[in-house]
């Protein structure tokens, strides 16, 4: 659904599935938007750049896989800043070895779930979750997943969330006791889908900064403008004592 609608908008808008991009370093990307968009599968593909084998699923998340991970990154010289998470270093090696080869539409599948506190378990693999990326231009436009409607199973995850925030990770989520009580009381199959479209514009009008593109963008303070005097004053009207009391 996401491929056929964004290349259709894009066909739409443009008149052609093919559109140039420049990015800030003056690279140029011949993009094609045309449905079907490629698919990569995460761990897969990181075992492919790596020519390591990862653990499974399940074991994603250890003090073991943490000293793999570790040493993976040290074998392919990627710096990953503190604190070294299992979920930080596996995103700093998708960001490496994955993200850069998409500059043509393109979806990421099988995250890990302790990557994805809200997002449901994969029906056939263990230990990941239902959660797609597109990517385009080596940026994200799309996240989406089945969302987690397990009290139990979200409380799981809270937890492996506060002890990534514990190790240092600040953006790690903390265990939400009313979202999990929420939950208790039931939600039905849900799915979430969420698209940027800033970028999405940023790509189709070929602008490098998402600044240009926002509808309603910070606005810097125009030290040159001539600053009006104070309704107070223009009519003459005294300012109080600092006290705020008035002197009899």
């Amino acid at each position: 659904m996401t491929e056929e609608l964004v290349s259709g908008l894009v066909q739409h808008i443009t008149g052609s599935t093919t559109t140039k991009f420049h990015t800030q370093h003056g690279e140029e990307y011949e993009v094609n938007w045309a449905a079907p968009w490629r698919r990569v599968e995460m761990i897969p593909a990181l075992e492919e750049a790596t020519s390591e084998k990862f653990p499974a699923g399940t074991e994603l998340h250890t003090a073991e896989t943490n000293e793999f991970l570790k040493r993976v990154l040290k074998k392919m010289n990627v710096e990953c800043s503190p604190p070294l998470t299992n979920a930080r270093m596996l995103d700093k090696l998708v960001g490496e070895f994955i993200e850069e080869t998409c500059v043509n539409p393109t979806f990421i599948t099988g995250h890990p779930q302790m990557m994805s506190p809200l997002a449901k378990y994969h029906r056939s693999n263990p230990g990941l979750c239902e959660r797609f990326e597109a990517f385009v231009c080596k940026k994200e436009i799309v996240n989406a997943y089945t969302e987690l409607n397990d009290p139990f199973d979200q409380r799981l995850r809270f937890e492996e969330q506060a002890r990534q925030k514990d190790q240092g990770d600040d953006e790690a989520q903390m265990i939400d006791e009313n979202f999990c009580q929420s939950l208790e009381f039931g939600l039905p199959p849900t799915g979430g889908w969420g698209m940027g479209i800033d970028r999405l514009v940023m790509f189709l009008t070929d602008n490098y900064s998402i600044k240009e593109v926002l509808a309603f963008p910070f606005m810097k303070e125009d030290v040159n403008m001539k600053k009006d005097k104070p309704a107070a004053e223009v009519v003459g009207i005294e300012p109080l004592p600092e006290e705020g009391i008035a002197h009899k």
